[in-house]
């Protein structure tokens, strides 16, 4: 099966992608919306005229989007926790066109749990957007062309999903495992929606942003930094020729969302506003692809089954 492509390059921004559609009308929840690359995501789709919800566990963050567009505004909504997540879909009135499962945290550098017992990274990442997901169902159902866009990550070519043990009980804590998985996930995720949804219209894809500096990698050390390249040996961020600046890390997310030339598209992969190639994953990461493993029908469909008691009983309480 041929690769999709586009007119679009890695360097290409959020605003380019969409410089000529006219959005008008149509509403789109944006995750993590205040700030990196869901900022300008936000930015590129305000611009072309949407309607779009900052979903954020602090709307005051948002503050200065609101003011630069008025057809934003902010919703609060904590991922890690299903009851925020619920409360969030239970307010939500009308159509959604587009949801952009954007926020995310990235290597804890300890193994936190939430009240359901997941480990805090695949809980945010993943979990929280399958609850939203879910819990808006009918509301993308109500759109002509509804959309969901996941945003994973190159980290999801170093670890397959772990059913064994998910939420590291027996097996020792590493952050960049926690992280690659939940990344994995959320690939899972776009394809587990997309063959349950597909036959509703639904169309729902992931794409990684690429190397970027924004304040999602905080919590990586010193050593790490510098061993991606990405800073030197006296503290300061620097950016290889492979980094991305926010705008152009959004431009992938966009296109998804709301291009039209990726109307019908769904189970893909994207990177680089183009589809990824299937590659082999494991620890001798490449700097492109999708692994596998993260396309894995099985998995997804495995993966979907494990979730949804979790979602379906705090529903039932």
């Amino acid at each position: 099966m041929k690769l999709i492509t586009t007119p679009f390059t890695a360097q290409t921004t959020a605003a380019e992608v969409l410089a000529d559609v006219d959005l008008t009308g149509q509403r789109i929840i944006v995750t993590g919306g205040a700030s990196g690359i869901g900022t300008e995501t936000v930015r590129a789709l305000a611009g072309a005229g949407a309607h779009v919800t900052i979903a954020t566990r602090n709307p005051d963050i948002a503050d200065p989007l609101v003011k630069e567009f008025t057809n934003t505004d902010t919703a609060q909504v904590d991922l890690s926790d299903l009851n925020s997540v619920r409360a969030f879909c239970g307010t939500w009135r009308g159509p959604v066109d587009s949801i952009i499962a954007n926020a995310g945290v990235m290597a804890l550098p300890t193994r936190e749990i939430n009240a359901q017992g997941w480990e805090m990274q695949l809980a945010t990442n993943y979990l929280g957007h399958f609850a939203l997901i879910l819990g808006l169902h009918q509301a993308l159902r109500k759109a002509q062309k509804p959309r969901v866009v996941v945003v994973s990550s190159g980290a999801q070519r170093l670890a397959a999903f772990d059913f064994a043990d998910p939420q590291f009980e027996q097996r020792p804590y590493d952050p960049m495992t926690a992280y690659a998985q939940s990344k994995t996930a959320d690939v899972l995720l776009a394809v587990g929606i997309s063959r349950r949804w597909e036959k509703f219209g639904i169309a729902a894809n992931s794409c990684e942003p690429g190397w970027i500096h924004t304040n999602l990698s905080r919590h990586l050390d010193q050593a790490t930094m510098q061993a991606l390249g990405a800073m030197d040996s006296e503290g300061n961020l620097v950016s290889p020729d492979y980094f991305k600046t926010p705008q152009q890390g959004a431009a992938t997310t966009v296109l998804l969302a709301a291009s039209p030339l990726v109307d019908g598209i769904t189970g893909r992969h994207f990177e680089d506003a183009r589809e990824a190639p299937v590659v082999d994953g494991g620890p001798d990461i490449t700097m492109s692809g999708v692994a596998r493993w993260s396309l894995d029908t099985v998995a997804a469909d495995q993966l979907w089954d494990y979730a949804l008691p979790f979602v379906e009983k705090l529903e039932s309480n």
